[in-house]
C-alpha cells in the first residue's frame, strides 16, 4: 500500500496539484484519469520521486520497487533484447558474480537466489514481451540505434514490464504502439502480479485492465472504485445531482431576490428583509457542470458525390521505386467507415499516403474522382504547428481570400471561439493542438477523411466526442488507430494490411482481436477440413453481416444527423440569438413546422434502426 497526503504542486506560480490525498491498496489496479493538462504526469513524477512537492508527501514501504519508464529513450549498439535483459539489474549482478565467486557457501547462495528468481528463464521472458510489442526475432538483434523514437520507447516498455517492479507506473504506454501491440499489453497487464497505476485514455484498457478510477480533477483526487464504465455512471448520477441542486438553490434564490425587492422599503418589513439579504449573501453558489470547449469537434458536411470516390486496380506503392505494397484492389465509396489494420511496419501509412495522393501509384492504376477533396491528418501536422502563432493566424493563411467570419467559423467548429482563437499555439495542450490540426485540414468540407492515430493527444471524453462527430459526418472515413473502442464505434469495414497487401478482412473487430491473441484458433489436424460450398456459404454468411452492421452503422448516422437539426431548431426557438444563420430569421411558426418534420423523419430513422439492429441480431445469432 501506499498513501499520497495532501500533496500540492505549484509550477511556474500556478497550483497543479492543490492538497491531494489517496490511497493505493497494495496490488491495486488503478486507472488515473483526468482532461488533458490536469497534472497526472506531474502527480506520476511526484510518485517516482523526480519532482519534490510543495507540501504534503508520498509514503510506501521501504524497499518498494517502482517500475517507472524513463523520459529518453534507450540507445546505442545494445540490442533491443541486450537492453530488457539487462533491466533486471538483480539478475545480471548475480549472474556476473557466479562467474567469479570462489566461495562454495556464498555461490550456492547466489545459485539459491537465481532459482529464487527465475532468472534462467529470463531470455525466453523478454523474447515474449518483445514480440508481443512488435518486435520479430531478427528486429531483437538489431542495434537501438537503428531504430526510431517509437520503437526506442517500446524498448523501454519492454525493459520496464520485464523487471517486474512491485508498482508498476505507465504514463500512456499506448501512445507509442499499433492496435496488435495495445491488444498485447491490456492481455499482459491483466495478469500482473504487482501494483499497477496507469495513466490512460484507452477506455478499453479501463475497462479490462483496472478494478478502481483515481480522477484527478480541480487539483483533487477522488478514488472510484470499479472499472471506466462504472466511473461513468458514478459521474452521471453526480452530474445529475448537481443539476438537480443547482435548480434548486436557484429558485430558492429568485424567491429570496424578489422578497427583499418588494419588503426592502417597507418599515414593516425592513428587518426581515435584510435578513434574507444576508442570507442572499452567505449562500454559496453551486456551480454547473461547465461545457469544455475541447470537446468541440464538428466537420463540415462536403458536397454529395457519386461512387466510387477511388479505385485501385492491382495498384503498387512504395518508396524510391521500390514497392512496399502491391496487388491493391479496393473501391472507397463516398458513404465508407473503412479502419485499416495490421502491425506498425506493414504499410498502413504507405496506403493512407497513396489514398490522399502523396505517394504515385508505382504500378496498376489508382483512379480518384476529380472533384473529390481529402483531408489528411497526421502526428506530425500536430508537431510541426508553428507555436509562436495563434489558431486565427494559422486558419487565416489556410483559407486565403476568406472573410473573417468564416474563418471564425471554421475554428468555432472545434472549439476555438473568443479568446481560444488568439491564445498562442504553444501554450495550448497536445489535445487542443491536434483539435487545431483537425480544424485545418477540414477548412475546405472534405469527401474523405483519412486520420492516422488520431486520438494520441486526446482524452477519454475528447475521444467519445471524436466519435459522435465523425459518426455524424457526412463523407467518408478511413482510420488508423490504436484505440480499438474508437475503431469498433466509426468503422464499418475492416481491411488488413498484411504480406505486402491490403484486402477486406471478413471477420469482425473481435475476430481480428482472437486472432491477435490466439485465442479461438483451430490447431493442427484440429482445424476441419470444410468443403468449398461450406466456405463459400460462410463467406456469404458474413458479407450479410457485414451490411447489416453497416445499415445499422447508416441508420445511426442519420439518427444523429436529424438530431443535431432538431437541437439547431430548438436554439432557434429558445435562444434565437445564438441560432444557426439559416434558423435565425424565421417565425415561431416556421420553426415549429419544421421541428414536426424533423421529428417525424426521426421516427423513420429510428424505425430503420430497429429493423437493421434487428437484422443484424439474426445473422450473428
Amino acid at each position: 500500500m501506499f498513501t499520497i497526503n495532501a500533496v500540492t504542486v505549484r509550477l511556474g506560480g500556478r497550483t497543479i496539484i492543490d492538497g491531494a490525498s489517496a490511497t493505493i491498496p497494495p496490488g491495486g489496479r488503478i486507472g488515473l484519469i483526468g482532461r488533458n493538462g490536469a497534472g497526472k504526469s506531474t502527480l506520476m513524477k511526484v510518485l517516482v520521486g523526480q519532482l519534490d512537492p510543495d507540501d504534503g508527501s508520498v509514503d510506501m514501504p521501504k524497499r518498494t520497487r517502482l517500475g517507472y519508464i524513463a523520459q529518453e529513450a534507450p540507445s546505442g549498439q545494445t540490442t533491443p533484447f541486450e537492453a530488457v535483459l539487462a533491466a533486471d539489474t538483480e539478475r545480471a549482478a548475480l549472474l556476473e558474480e557466479a562467474e567469479h565467486c570462489v566461495d562454495p557457501h556464498r555461490l550456492g547462495d547466489v545459485h539459491e537466489r537465481l532459482l529464487a528468481i527465475d532468472a534462467y528463464s529470463a531470455p525466453s521472458r523478454a523474447a515474449i514481451i518483445l514480440t508481443g510489442l512488435g518486435f520479430d526475432e531478427a528486429m531483437q538483434a538489431q542495434p537501438l540505434d537503428s531504430f526510431s523514437g517509437g520503437w526506442k520507447m517500446r524498448v523501454a516498455l519492454a525493459a520496464l514490464l520485464f523487471s517486474a517492479p512491485d508498482v508498476l507506473l505507465l504514463d500512456e504506454p499506448s501512445n507509442h504502439l499499433d492496435l496488435e501491440s495495445t491488444l498485447w499489453l491490456e492481455n499482459f497487464l491483466k495478469n500482473y502480479p504487482g501494483t499497477l497505476l496507469v495513466i490512460s485514455h484507452e477506455r478499453d484498457l479501463l475497462n479490462n485492465v483496472v478494478d478502481s478510477i483515481l480522477h484527478l480533477q480541480g487539483g483533487k483526487l477522488t478514488l472510484y472504485p470499479g472499472n471506466y464504465d462504472a466511473f461513468e455512471a458514478q459521474r452521471a448520477e453526480r452530474a445529475a445531482q448537481l443539476a438537480a441542486a443547482k435548480a434548486s438553490q436557484d429558485a430558492q434564490r429568485a424567491r429570496l431576490q424578489d422578497y427583499v425587492a418588494r419588503n426592502s422599503a417597507r418599515a414593516s418589513t425592513a428587518k426581515q428583509a435584510q435578513s434574507r439579504a444576508k442570507m442572499l449573501a452567505k449562500m454559496q453558489p453551486i456551480a454547473a457542470l461547465m461545457e469544455d470547449p475541447s470537446l468541440s469537434f464538428d466537420f463540415p458536411s462536403p458536397k454529395e458525390m457519386r461512387p466510387p470516390l477511388i479505385t485501385l486496380d492491382l495498384a503498387a506503392v512504395g518508396y524510391n521505386d521500390k514497392p512496399i505494397l502491391q496487388r491493391l484492389n479496393l473501391r472507397i465509396d463516398p458513404d465508407d467507415r473503412i479502419a485499416l489494420l495490421g502491425r506498425n511496419g506493414n504499410g498502413k501509412t504507405t496506403l493512407a499516403r497513396l489514398l490522399a495522393a502523396q505517394l504515385p501509384a508505382l504500378d496498376g492504376s489508382m483512379r480518384a474522382s476529380g472533384q473529390m477533396t481529402v483531408g489528411y491528418f497526421t502526428q506530425y501536422q500536430v508537431e510541426e504547428l508553428a507555436g509562436g502563432d495563434t489558431p486565427l493566424e494559422h486558419m487565416t493563411r489556410a483559407m486565403p481570400g476568406a472573410a473573417p467570419g468564416a474563418v471564425r467559423a471554421q475554428l468555432g467548429r472545434f472549439g476555438f471561439s473568443g479568446n481560444r482563437a488568439t491564445t498562442k499555439v504553444g501554450s495550448l495542450s497536445g489535445g487542443e493542438r491536434a483539435r487545431l490540426a483537425l480544424a485545418l485540414i477540414t477548412r475546405d468540407a472534405p469527401n474523405l477523411l483519412i486520420l492516422d492515430e488520431p486520438t494520441n493527444h486526446l482524452d477519454v471524453d475528447a475521444r467519445e466526442a471524436l466519435v459522435q462527430a465523425l459518426n455524424a459526418f457526412d463523407g467518408a472515413v478511413i482510420l488508423i488507430s490504436h484505440d480499438r473502442h474508437m475503431v469498433e464505434l466509426t468503422a464499418d469495414r475492416l481491411v488488413l494490411v498484411d504480406n505486402g497487401t491490403a484486402a477486406d478482412y471478413a471477420g469482425s473487430m473481435e475476430d481480428y482481436i482472437d486472432f491477435v491473441l490466439g485465442r479461438n484458433q483451430p490447431k493442427g489436424d484440429a482445424r476441419p477440413k470444410a468443403e468449398k460450398k461450406d466456405r463459400k456459404a460462410a463467406a456469404e454468411a458474413r458479407e450479410l453481416a457485414r451490411q447489416a452492421a453497416k445499415a445499422v452503422s447508416d441508420a445511426e448516422a442519420v439518427i444523429a444527423r436529424w438530431q443535431k437539426q432538431l437541437s439547431a431548431i430548438d436554439q432557434a426557438m429558445f435562444a434565437p440569438g445564438d441560432a444557426a444563420k439559416d434558423l435565425r430569421d424565421l417565425t415561431m411558426g416556421e420553426l415549429s413546422r419544421r421541428r414536426g418534420d424533423v421529428l417525424r423523419e426521426l421516427e423513420q430513422a429510428e424505425q430503420q434502426w430497429l429493423n437493421a439492429s434487428e437484422a443484424l441480431e439474426q445473422q450473428t445469432a
